[in-house]
């Protein structure tokens, strides 16, 4: 038995019959999510995981010179051949959660955690890729083979290649911990978001409440058998009703509840996300790295801990005299019309809301109405078309994992296909919160031919009830635009290593193709390609459009602070915080939060213990890329701005220097070539700020 396999025996082999039959293994090209159940999961991935380990073997006892293609190109399809079946199994926990099918997942996480740590700490296979970097072949490579090649060799590195055996042990033993404390921080914010409810059965307690919102919660209600309106902490549910509801008690009651999940009882993260960062640091230290920063932040845009420190403060340190004066404005108003004499943070979205409708006439549920899903779907797709060349088109798929979810082909202005997405819109109780894109192929050209893409868009809008569509608030409708900006950085990648194809790139850099579509949904001659009212048909009202833009900056720059907050607090977790000092690391972030709240005690929550993005989301120590990304985009859309919105030809340069480039090539050095210069920081203070 070769040393890797052997490595790997923790389960007697499975019936002949079982894997023959499992749809994880057996399936080409469309994945069939309607008939894998949990039981095919456990059996599917040990058997991937085998068949891994013996292509490993047969890479290490290659007879023969070495070469790209039977070394690093080899090691390469090992690791897709196994996404095949990991892949989509993950997806699944992520939007069918069922006991059965997380506890398989779990069953099986720490033996695929364990299988990627010792292929990083295998002697002999890292022999055989150093072997072939030190030959004339892998010296005379170019472009982005050569590129590969260096990621490859560095990651060996990263991941702990040259340790002693005791030192390699730890770390795949830390490796595997962490994969499953993420899983576990996971479940534990979806299993204490949907353990509370918050129902009203006097309408009077609904005052202020918009009727979309008093649908939702009606058919909420419904759907679980009871009387009256039920709100729950998915932020369809929650976001609507700190912003509307006029009832101060019940906004604290929901505020209180959100802000505070995951922070006792069953579902208790604190000793996990204590623990996460014990291990994220004692892993970096034993790497060679001074924190978790600077381990995760070598290969970004940012480069170390420090950096991103760096960039966080200076944004702060500018923000700040704005935010403060915004907030002062706010507090006056919430005095003078409110009846607030003391603005508290289950009070902030209501008085932003009430102070924008006072300034600007502006409600924002005035838009609702013209943002019908299946018409903000038409429109995107129609930007896209025209922006980047490329054509969506529905096609019917029965291998769904839910009826709500639908599928598109995405082809070239030639017509041909370039690959295809699943798009999953609405909350679900056992669907995780937020929204993502997931690449379940990266595709692209290969030596066969092109290679169809394959993804999955998901998000938690509002969903049709009472007979009307889903209508979605602007909020929203940035959301679909702002995923779809993923989507087609992953569908319109032509790199030919899936490793450097699509969106597996420096998380500094991700978020510039997502972040930049948001921009359009601001702009009335792209508005008027889809913004029309869901019953009438009529676009947007000019006066109403004109109120939009005027409000756009309006309390920008306290969101603009709670992003800096986040990133704040991130860093400071993972550079500052010792977890081997005894101190609470909930304490050590509400200190931090306190600089970004009206009064300390405000910051005294336990938001951290919900903070998905930073530890499950694999955004650790990389949440300020959200705004270096925003830096990025603002800059970039002002070549649009200039040049042309729909512009053929800028469209044409984003997508030759971003989209489809992925991470061939150094990404500061993509934007030059975009942008023909370095970023310009000061276009996100005017866009957000106004200055």
């Amino acid at each position: 038995m070769n040393p890797i396999a052997s490595a790997l025996m923790t389960t007697a082999a499975e019936p002949a019959a079982v894997l023959h039959d499992n749809p994880l293994l057996t399936y080409r090209d469309a994945i069939p999510f309607d008939r894998i159940q949990a039981a095919h999961v456990v059996p599917a991935v040990r058997a991937a995981l085998a068949q891994a380990a013996d292509e490993l073997n047969a890479i290490i006892q290659l007879n023969g010179p070495r070469t790209y293609d039977n070394t690093v190109g080899a090691l390469e399809e090992v690791s897709e051949r196994m996404g095949r079946v990991i892949r989509p199994v993950g997806h699944l926990s992520s939007v069918m959660d069922t006991p059965d099918l997380r506890q398989a997942w779990q069953t099986v996480l720490p033996e695929i955690s364990a299988f990627n740590a010792r292929l990083a700490l295998n002697p002999e296979l890292w022999a055989a890729v150093k072997a072939y970097a030190g030959t004339d072949h892998a010296r005379a490579l170019q472009g982005v083979r050569a590129r590969h090649l260096e990621k490859v060799v560095l990651e060996f590195r990263r991941a702990g290649a040259d340790l002693p055996p005791e030192q390699k042990e730890r770390v795949e033993a830390l490796r595997v911990e962490l994969s499953q404390l993420g899983q576990t921080y996971a479940n534990h914010v979806l299993d204490s978001t949907n353990a509370w409810e918050l129902v009203l059965t006097d309408e009077a307690e609904l005052e202020g409440l918009p009727e979309s919102a008093r649908a939702q919660a009606r058919a909420s209600a419904a759907a679980k058998g009871v009387d009256g309106w039920r709100f729950t902490l998915q932020l369809p549910s929650y976001q609507p009703f700190m912003q509307y509801a006029a009832r101060r008690d019940l906004r604290q009651r929901m505020y209180d509840a959100y802000m505070n999940r995951a922070a006792d009882g069953p579902h208790d993260n604190r000793p996990v996300l204590r623990r996460i960062l014990a291990v994220r640091r004692e892993l970096a230290g034993i790497l060679g790295f001074a924190d978790w920063a600077d381990y995760t932040l070598e290969d970004s845009m940012a480069g170390s801990g420090a950096r991103a420190v760096e960039f966080e403060a200076d944004l702060v340190a500018r923000t700040r005299p704005v935010w403060q004066r915004q907030i002062a404005e706010l507090e006056a108003f919430a005095r003078a019309e409110l009846g607030l004499n003391e603005m508290a943070p289950w009070d902030m979205s209501y008085a932003i809301e009430q102070m924008r409708r006072a300034r600007y006439d502006l409600d924002a549920e005035a838009l609702r109405p013209y943002f019908p899903l299946d018409r903000v779907l038409e429109g995107l797709f129609e930007i896209a078309r025209r922006l980047f060349g490329v054509r969506v088109q529905p096609r019917r798929v029965d291998e769904v994992w839910h009826p709500d979810v639908g599928f598109y082909d995405v082809f070239d202005e030639a017509g041909s296909l370039l690959g295809g997405f699943y798009a999953d819109w609405y909350p679900r109780e056992e669907k995780r919160g937020g929204a993502w894109m997931g690449g379940l192929v990266v595709g692209g050209p290969r030596a066969e031919g092109w290679k169809p893409h394959l993804a999955v868009v998901a998000a938690n809008v509002s969903p049709p009830e009472g007979g009307r569509p889903a209508l979605l608030n602007h909020r929203e409708v940035q959301t679909v635009f702002h995923e779809f900006g993923h989507l087609l950085h992953h569908v319109l990648s032509r790199v030919e290593v899936p490793a450097l194809g699509g969106t597996r790139v420096a998380t500094d850099w991700v978020e510039l193709p997502s972040q930049i579509m948001e921009n359009w949904t601001w702009e009335r001659p792209a508005l008027d390609l889809f913004a029309r009212h869901w019953d009438t048909g009529e676009p947007i009202p000019e006066a109403l459009f004109q109120k939009m833009k005027a409000a756009r900056v309006h309390m920008g720059a306290h969101l603009q602070m709670r992003q800096l907050s986040f990133g704040t607090m991130d860093l400071e977790l993972h550079v500052h915080f010792d977890p081997a000092s005894g101190e609470d690391p909930v304490q050590r972030a509400q200190r931090v939060m306190e600089g970004f709240h009206t009064r300390p005690e405000y910051a005294h929550d336990h938001f951290v213990t919900s903070f998905a993005h930073i530890f499950s989301g694999g955004y650790g120590a990389g949440y300020y890329s959200y705004l270096w990304s925003e830096v990025l985009d603002a800059d970039a859309f002002s070549r649009f701005e200039r040049e042309g919105l729909f512009s053929r030809e800028v469209g044409r340069d984003f997508v030759e220097h971003v989209l489809s480039q992925g991470d061939a090539a150094d990404p500061a050095e993509l934007f030059r070539r975009f942008m023909g210069r370095d970023p310009d920081p000061a276009a996100l203070l005017r866009r957000n700020l106004g200055v």
